[in-house]
């Protein structure tokens, strides 16, 4: 029994960093498609690109971390409201607006400082393309699962 139980953690192991592995590539490969769309949607001109990009990767890494840190700081404990006291449920709430008002002067800060790398039209044109390019994405997804979904 103890081998056969070494074995199937192993299995196990194996499995969830191929699933893993799996994710990772999925991640990257819709990175490269974004950033395609939005190279094409902007139009950025090789000097606005060499300013722009970088600007816009750090904005992206930071809400990431963000996000990530929103997850397991409050998401996941907000699943669990129905268990907490008043007194915890107080405390996660003022944990979620901090972090909805980070979110917010992250995204302030971004735009002004990519306002200073593209005009204003093409700063407009990215938000524009950051919804198209989710919604084409989401469209994709509801397409290869073989379901309608929300339209």
């Amino acid at each position: 029994m103890n081998k056969l139980h070494k074995i199937f953690l192993l299995a196990l192991l194996f499995a969830t960093t191929v699933f893993y592995g799996q994710r990772k590539q999925e991640h990257k490969k819709i990175k490269a498609l974004k950033i395609a769309f939005i190279t094409e949607k902007l139009n950025l001109s090789s000097a606005e690109a060499e300013t722009f990009w970088p600007i816009y990767n750090g904005y992206q890494e930071k809400k990431e971390a963000l996000r990530q840190r929103g997850r397991t700081q409050i998401r996941s404990k907000i699943k669990e409201a129905d268990v907490l006291s008043e007194k915890e449920a107080k405390v996660l709430l003022e944990k979620h607006i901090r972090f909805e008002e980070e979110e917010e002067a992250l995204d302030k800060a971004f735009l002004k400082e990519v306002g200073k790398a593209i005009s204003a039209k093409k700063t407009l044109l990215l938000l524009r393309s950051e919804g198209e390019f989710k919604r084409q994405l989401i469209k994709q997804y509801h397409h290869k699962k073989g379901g309608g979904g929300y339209r």
